[in-house]
């Protein structure tokens, strides 16, 4: 995938991360992820008091990737507050790989793995 693609997520990640809901961690997170359809869909995490119930970004961009039409995930790309790559937590990985592929890209700080390499041996349609 060309760079300014790369960075054109980059930018609707860093966006979304600014309407995010931390007050309980002050961690931010915002996500945005490139459907099979050249849709972009984003979210951000929304924290609970009752902190097991928080809303990862994650979550909420595939419940737009539904409210929005559907389809997969190609590529994603998550960004703490200072706009620099994360890796998912472990279920929003399966997430990830539910609603996109084993080849679904995604921006890490090593640079773009696949979710294969991110998620070996996952559960899922694959």
């Amino acid at each position: 995938m060309p760079g300014e693609t790369w960075e054109r997520l980059r930018e609707a990640a860093v966006e979304a991360m600014g309407h995010a809901y931390a007050p309980y961690s002050d961690y931010s997170v915002g996500v945005a992820g490139l459907t099979d359809d050249g849709r972009v869909v984003v979210g951000c995490n929304v924290e609970n008091a009752s902190y097991g119930l928080t809303l990862c970004a994650e979550c909420a961009m595939v419940s737009n990737l539904h409210l929005g039409g559907g389809g997969k995930l190609t590529h994603v790309y998550c960004v703490n507050a200072s706009g620099e790559p994360i890796m998912p937590c472990g279920r929003c990985r399966q997430l990830l790989w539910e609603h996109g592929s084993p080849a679904t890209e995604l921006m890490t700080d090593e640079g773009v793995l696949t979710m294969a390499q991110v998620l070996p041996k996952s559960w899922g349609f694959e």
